[in-house]
């Protein structure tokens, strides 16, 4: 594990390297540890079902539950999710990149393993260098979900990553700690109204309020 010592105007030298060899490793099918806008998160390759399976094994997250998927920007979303309602492309364009999660219907081609079998997939813009560096560099979306044992304290900084889940991750990048430190929230966006399924960075009321200003 790394520690960077700049974190102004874009990546260091040493933070470069990190990215490059995040996407050795994500191109090899392994998993790769690395900070976002609200909390650590644990990626891989979205469209590779083993190493899917793999992150699901290293966090013990329950089969059943989804994990989900960053895109760089919004013309990646069309990989990983079928269609996209006007009140979705509403909330996208508030708080894309930021701390939302939006979960849409399915693409065909998006491996079941990463959806737990379900229809549909939770789909998040960072605003963070590092992740969006490794979607543009892998030129692939990948998976997001927290670094973490499932139902444990989420990591918002490497050493709690390490604390967690140790060896069991091919690379930790270090940039210090998260600036969120809170969880996305999540909004099901696939029925008629929005659901908020879990309160997280972006608070409830703003949600309901930007889509009440979609409704008039």
């Amino acid at each position: 594990m790394v520690r960077s010592t700049s974190k102004v105007g874009g990546l260091s030298r040493q933070e470069a390297f990190q990215i490059d060899r995040a996407i050795e490793i994500l191109k090899a099918g392994g998993i790769v540890a690395f900070p976002t806008d609200t909390v650590y998160g644990l990626g891989c390759d979205a469209f590779n079902s083993e190493a899917a399976r793999r992150i699901y094994e290293v966090k013990r997250r329950p089969r059943y539950l989804p994990l989900p998927v960053l895109v760089a920007d919004a013309t990646q979303v069309a990989a990983v999710a079928g269609s996209v309602s006007g009140v979705a492309e509403h909330l996208m364009r508030r708080f894309w990149p930021g701390g939302l999660t939006l979960v849409l219907p399915k693409a065909a081609l998006l491996p079941d393993s990463v959806t737990a079998g379900s229809n549909k997939v939770a789909v998040r813009i960072p605003n963070h260098v590092v992740p969006l560096a490794i979607i543009r560099r892998l030129e692939m979306p990948i998976i997001g979900t927290s670094a973490n044992v499932s139902d444990s304290p989420s990591a918002v900084t490497a050493q709690e990553v390490e604390q967690q889940l140790g060896g069991r991750v091919d690379l930790i990048i270090d940039m210090g700690r998260c600036p969120g430190g809170l969880e996305s929230t999540v909004v099901d966006v696939t029925g008629e109204t929005p659901v908020v399924l879990r309160r997280g960075i972006i608070p409830e009321d703003e949600i309901k309020r930007i889509c009440q200003e979609y409704a008039r």
